[in-house]
């Protein structure tokens, strides 16, 4: 089993009372609930962060359609610049 570490958090009262209410229906407890939707935002985030970061390097190195590009395309399927 990995390492935990215990952690204090506010939530506000409708937040708590819902957690409650999940954690008797599907028999978890509150704790582990908290833990696996902190492990899911933090995941998310995770890797929405490394997408971002290489959508701009690749900004950077100009790996994107160029303006002119982008408009053929629009043309082509009948779009005007907006």
């Amino acid at each position: 089993m990995a390492a935990t570490t215990v952690l204090s958090i506010r939530v506000n009262d409708h937040d708590a009372e819902s957690l409650e209410r999940l954690a008797e229906v599907t028999g978890s407890s509150k704790s582990s609930l908290a833990a696996e939707a902190i492990r899911a935002y933090v995941e998310m985030n995770e890797w929405q962060i490394e997408v971002i970061k290489k959508r701009l390097d690749m900004a950077d190195r100009s790996e994107y359609a160029s303006r002119e590009r982008v408009k053929s395309v629009f043309e082509k399927w009948g779009v005007s610049e907006g």
